[in-house]
């Protein structure tokens, strides 16, 4: 395994930690992270479109979701969005 894909995997073992931690006034549950502490956790000075990718995809393998919001990423469980209303094609 090449040291970027063992960052990625360590940031994604702490993102998904960090799901249980209280902080921020709460006990555990969805969080947001600015880019800035995103790309210390991942060691780089900057991340790309693949080291995002990379890293969504070992999350999701974790059970979690990142979304990239441009200045910061949210990490939900995957299984938050199983209750969603479902679009059909009558509303199409």
């Amino acid at each position: 395994m090449s040291n970027e894909s063992k960052n990625i995997s360590n940031a994604a073992d702490r993102l998904a930690k960090f799901y249980d931690a209280g902080f921020g006034g709460k006990t555990s549950g969805r969080y947001r992270i600015p880019a800035k502490l995103m790309r210390e956790l991942v060691q780089r000075q900057r991340l790309y479109e693949d080291d995002v990718q990379a890293l969504a995809r070992a999350l999701f393998e974790r059970g979690f979701v990142l979304i990239d919001m441009d200045s910061f990423y949210v990490v939900m469980k995957a299984n938050a969005f199983v209750n969603y209303r479902r679009a059909n094609e009558d509303l199409l």
